[in-house]
């Protein structure tokens, strides 16, 4: 817990690049503790062409029955944060508070411009999910301008936070669950089906 604390804290210190990297492995962990199984429901860094020759690399996407996706963002970066998080004095929180915001806000339209619904070969649902790895500086946001949530909303964008994505790939993952018992359950009928015949042939 400690090291996880220290690791926390060096990430949160770093540059965006060592943010969004530690983005990505709490939102593995998410993914890891929602029986989602990787390759299979969800798959990670798929690069795409664009329909300009261009490639783009979604963080997650994961495959939903009846052939749909849906793209998980973990690149926020935390650096405003971290200063509010650390701040010894009430006008410097503030200050880094409004530039927090103003990063949540920022990343919501920057995401947005990258239109991932409109890749070639993604049946992507009609948003995208953006993934903030730290609870608290979610939380934050949504407290202090709740607003964020309709203007994300508009740019076809919902905002996640580690507890949130949880319970929806957890529902995603029950819904895999049933699909795949409607499956079996077909094809033990299917085979009965077919055992009938030939029973019928065989008396007939």
């Amino acid at each position: 817990m400690a090291q996880e604390a220290l690791n926390l804290t060096k990430a949160l210190k770093g540059d965006n690049k060592t943010q969004g990297n530690w983005g990505e492995v709490v939102l593995t962990r998410v993914l890891e503790a929602s029986g989602l199984r990787e390759g299979y429901e969800y798959q990670t860094q798929v690069s795409i062409e664009t329909d300009n020759r261009s490639r783009m690399q979604p963080d997650v996407i994961v495959r939903l029955p009846q052939g749909k996706d849906v793209v998980i963002d973990a690149k926020m970066t935390l650096v405003a944060y971290e200063r509010y998080f650390n701040a010894e004095d009430d006008y410097t929180r503030e200050v880094a508070l409004q530039e927090h915001l103003a990063s949540v806000r920022n990343h919501i339209r920057l995401l947005g411009r990258k239109d991932y619904q409109q890749l070639p070969g993604l049946r992507s649902l009609d948003y995208v999910l953006m993934f903030i790895p730290i609870e608290p500086a979610f939380l934050l946001a949504i407290d202090r301008q709740p607003e964020l949530i309709s203007e994300a909303l508009q740019n076809n964008i919902m905002l996640v936070s580690p507890t949130t994505l949880l319970v929806a790939l957890r529902t995603i993952a029950n819904l895999w669950r049933y699909e795949h018992q409607s499956r079996n359950a077909q094809k033990i009928a299917e085979r009965a089906g077919r055992l009938y015949d030939k029973m019928r042939l065989f008396c007939g």
